[in-house]
């Protein structure tokens, strides 16, 4: 068996055998990159003895011990997120198995299949990308998440927000608190990723191959998605970019959306746990150059556009 920077423990891989398949042979088990928050991995299991065929899954530990205190039910959530994701026009991963409590592998866990594509973040053709991210994420809040358990929640305490030290343009920021901290507006609640970025979103062949990464879907407002996204987009790239993935979303979602800013405000506010600080995973998919100083900027800039949209 071939292992790349293998940290999987053997009772993880032999559970997650078990539920796959216990009569295939384990070839290859490999660290996926880009995951921050939890652990993957990516094991490949010989089908026959008689063919060289594989088959390939993704294995999640969420051993974020803080995280885990906070949303105990991780792996159940990705387990039940997934089986309404299946429910989308675009490729999800399909549910497994999940160990709930740890109690097979000594921590919650879950086993998946594993999509065909990779993340680009570097495309050739922005626009034609930006067009593909925006008509996913219109297609995941088509479904009508019926029964599903999990309701949007913000990760900041909106009451106990502060003007940030490190802006260069604070009153801005107090304009922005101030909005966020009015009524939230009425929406209609649809089907969330509620992490949806360019680094969740695999390509192939220059269009989109699947979506990833759905620990955090829920019942809530399309607007706090798009928001998540554009705040991502532009401290990658820049104010312009964000706004131009929120032209292509409201190109595709014509007649189901409703913009209101109040949702981009807090999608910036809900990221905002210190000083901004460049995502780490953006540097495993090549993105290089980037630093925390240019993230306060981008961020500057971004509050400073959106207040112009009062």
């Amino acid at each position: 068996m071939k292992t790349h920077n293998n940290d999987l423990p053997s009772r993880v891989l032999k559970w997650a055998v078990s539920a796959i398949n216990p009569n295939t042979t384990v070839t290859e088990v490999e660290r996926l990159k880009g995951s921050t928050s939890s652990t993957l991995h990516c094991v490949s299991l010989q089908v026959s003895k008689d063919t060289k065929d594989t088959q390939q899954f993704v294995i999640r530990q969420f051993d974020n011990k803080d995280w885990l205190l906070e949303e105990p039910d991780l792996a159940i959530h990705e387990a039940r997120s997934l089986q309404v994701a299946s429910l989308v026009a675009v490729k999800t991963p399909e549910i497994i198995a999940f160990d709930k409590n740890g109690e097979a592998c000594g921590i919650p866990a879950v086993v998946m299949s594993l999509l065909d594509g990779g993340v680009d973040l570097q495309p050739a053709n922005r626009s034609k990308w930006l067009d593909g991210l925006a008509a996913s994420l219109v297609k995941i809040h088509a479904v009508e998440p019926v029964a599903f358990p999990f309701e949007y929640f913000t990760y900041n305490n909106v009451e106990t927000l502060e003007i940030p030290t490190w802006s260069s343009v604070p009153e801005k920021w107090k304009r922005a608190i101030e909005i966020v901290k009015s009524p939230q507006p009425k929406y209609r609640e649809c089907f969330i990723h509620r992490d949806y970025h360019p680094a969740n979103v695999l390509w192939k062949n220059d269009v989109v191959g699947g979506v990833l990464d759905w620990v955090n879907a829920c019942r809530g407002p399309a607007g706090i998605d798009v928001g998540h996204c554009r705040v991502n987009l532009a401290m990658l790239y820049g104010v312009e970019t964000a706004d131009e993935f929120l032209s292509a979303y409201q190109q595709f979602a014509a007649g189901t959306f409703e913009y209101d800013i109040y949702w981009d405000l807090l999608s910036v506010i809900d990221i905002l746990f210190g000083p901004p600080k460049v995502y780490e995973g953006w540097a495993a998919f090549g993105v290089t150059g980037l630093t925390d100083k240019m993230m306060e900027q981008r961020l500057d800039n971004y509050i400073d556009r959106l207040l112009e949209r009062v």
